[in-house]
């Protein structure tokens, strides 16, 4: 294997130097260690099929390998860290990674910005000069929870570990945009390329990742080169990546070569067909919405029925985000939703993008248990009881789906 394509796992020191600094003054680095520390010594069943080479250095018993392109944390993995290790992360690729020798000099790598009064190709090295700002942040594949779905829609069939919670460090991209003169008249839409190699034969448009999003999320999106403190690994995008912080994961765009603003959607096929909330029954179109903003969304991670515990005094824990807003509250059930109560939000708040751990203390009793948790976003938006049905199985946040049962000895 390629030492280029290896991602040490970090440790407290590693994963918060340099520009994350500022999250070891929130007291982060303490919690997350005693997160790891307790995820440690919680036996987890080791993994049946060994990792594809270019994510070797992940830990495959925290993992379900899907596919060599889909690969899902598992919810008894997730435990209660703040930040998600970056061998403990969830991958979904479109393309294959292009080929590691990328990363022998990050610095090199080019993108180019469109759009603008002064247009040009940047590389990381001149990006690295420009501005720097770092953001924690929920990456989710838009499918995540399609594995919820009754009408198994094709696809892979994640449950709750297509999701993660990380650390991005690089330039904002409404930075880049005022030192290139700002932008051309005013356009409606921020469209990102990847730089994955294409398959030969093919029509590009076909098969390239290229998504357009509302010109707005410029306001807080990055051009990023960091993850958790270290540099990006090629099986998350690096060495740059356009982060967009509140929108899911395919619009996150890997290995970005360019930056468009204009007037006009892309019209790739990932764009104009795919990733689109079409009802059942229909066939995807520019009509139909895009795939484009996350949902409020939460789910328990303690007690579960692989790990129920026993009778008596019960800390019901778990996770919740609220997508481009912040968690106001979490409410949690243990009838299967006939009553609520709410929990308590613990650990520190890295701001509206990044998600919320929270607890609820309760006795219970001997038997089975359905519990179940609901966020509501600062807005006053409420976790919805039931998923949106559609054909992709796309933006599944219903509580209902993620509720657990348990049995208590």
């Amino acid at each position: 294997m390629n030492k280029l394509d290896q991602q040490p796992v970090p440790g407290r020191r590693q994963l918060l130097a340099g520009s994350a600094t500022a999250l070891v003054a929130a007291g982060l680095g303490s919690f997350t260690q005693a997160a790891r520390a307790q995820a440690a010594s919680q036996a987890v069943a080791p993994a049946v099929k060994p990792l594809p080479a270019y994510v070797s250095w992940k830990d495959a018993n925290a993992l379900i390998l899907h596919s060599s392109s889909t690969i899902e944390t598992k919810r008894s993995a997730m435990g209660m860290g703040l930040i998600t290790p970056a061998e403990q992360l969830y991958v979904r690729n479109n393309l294959p990674a292009p080929a590691p020798t990328i990363l022998e000099n990050r610095d090199a790598w080019t993108v180019s910005v469109e759009g603008v009064k002064s247009p040009r190709a940047l590389s990381v090295a001149e990006l690295k000069t420009l501005g720097v700002e770092t953001v924690a942040m929920v990456l989710q594949c838009s499918g995540n929870g399609r594995g919820f779905f009754p009408s198994k829609p094709s696809g892979t069939p994640w449950k709750v570990g297509a999701a993660g919670c990380v650390v991005w460090t690089g330039v904002p991209v409404r930075e880049v945009v005022e030192l290139l003169g700002g932008l051309v008249s005013s356009p409606e839409f921020m469209t990102g390329t990847g730089g994955e190699t294409l398959p030969e034969g093919l029509d590009p448009k076909s098969v390239m990742v290229e998504r357009s999003l509302p010109v707005a999320a410029m306001a807080d999106a990055l051009l990023a080169w960091e993850m958790n403190g270290q540099p990006i690994s090629l099986a998350h995008g690096g060495p740059l990546r356009l982060v967009v912080p509140g929108y899911q994961g395919v619009n996150q765009i890997k290995y970005i070569k360019r930056l468009a603003f204009g007037s006009v959607e892309s019209d790739a096929k990932i764009m104009a067909h795919g990733y689109r909330i079409s009802p059942p029954g229909s066939k995807a179109d520019v009509s139909q919405p895009s795939v484009l903003e996350m949902g409020v969304k939460s789910w328990i991670t303690n007690p579960l029925p692989e790990r129920p515990g026993v009778a008596g005094r019960v800390q019901i824990q778990g996770l919740a985000f609220g997508g481009l807003r912040g968690i106001k509250r979490v409410e949690v059930s243990v009838d299967g939703g006939k009553s609520w109560s709410r929990a308590r939000l613990v650990g520190p708040d890295l701001g509206k993008y990044a998600w919320r751990q929270f607890a609820f203390a309760t006795t219970l009793p001997a038997g089975t248990h359905t519990l179940a948790s609901r966020a509501i976003d600062t807005a006053g938006f409420i976790q919805p009881e039931q998923r949106l049905e559609n054909v992709g199985g796309y933006n599944n946040n219903s509580w209902a789906d993620h509720a657990v049962s348990v049995t208590l000895a």
